[in-house]
């Protein structure tokens, strides 16, 4: 395991390695989404079920339409009216764009685009879009601090960023593929204003 600046952490992760880095919410277990086998050892480090959706994580919006751009009009919609921010939205992926992370449900996909800064920040800018989940072992606490990330996962990384205590809630996760929109987890953010938020956009 070692603690680069970015450019080390992009030219790892692009060559296929993880790394535990700060968001806006808690620790994240982080890699390169263009290729199969990075994902598969993120998973099978946290010890996750590859049939568990995992989402993608991009550094702005319209990066994110770019990466998925069969988006339909009401999906890019919510999608500016609740990004960047703390929140995890399930959007249609009729394209079946970036399948390994979507095994289980093939015509969704998680997305978030959440307000980063400083070393995270331009690691995901550089990149374009990563994968990302906590960094924590599957069913364990989302970690909020560096020290609370366990160890079995940093040892397994090849890079990290320290970034301070975290406000260490997950992400709020919205499912917004149906008629009407179903909050699958309620975490960071006001999950009551973004439906409202949701029914604004759908017009």
């Amino acid at each position: 395991m070692a603690v680069t600046a970015a450019d080390g952490i992009v030219a790892l992760l692009r060559d296929g390695r993880l790394a535990v880095l700060p968001t806006d919410t808690v620790y994240g277990l982080v890699c390169a989404a263009f290729d199969r086998q990075p994902s598969a050892d993120l998973y099978r480090l946290k010890g996750r079920d590859a049939i568990q959706p995992t989402a993608i994580l991009t550094a702005d919006v319209e990066v994110l339409i770019e990466r998925i751009p069969e988006l339909d009009e009401h999906s890019t919609a919510i999608a500016r009216a609740l990004l960047p921010g703390p929140f995890t939205l399930i959007l249609p992926n009729p394209a079946r764009r970036f399948g390994w992370l979507t095994e289980g449900s093939p015509d969704s996909i998680g997305v978030r685009v959440p307000a980063l800064t400083g070393t995270t920040a331009e690691i995901v800018k550089q990149l374009g879009v990563v994968v990302a989940t906590s960094a924590n072992l599957s069913g364990g606490p989302d970690p909020r601090r560096l020290a609370e990330v366990p160890a079995a996962i940093l040892a397994g990384v090849a890079a990290v960023v320290d970034g301070g205590a975290l406000p260490g809630t997950p992400s709020t996760v919205i499912d917004v593929t149906g008629p009407e929109p179903l909050v699958l987890r309620a975490g960071a953010g006001d999950p009551g204003a973004a439906l409202e938020r949701i029914a604004a956009a759908r017009g």
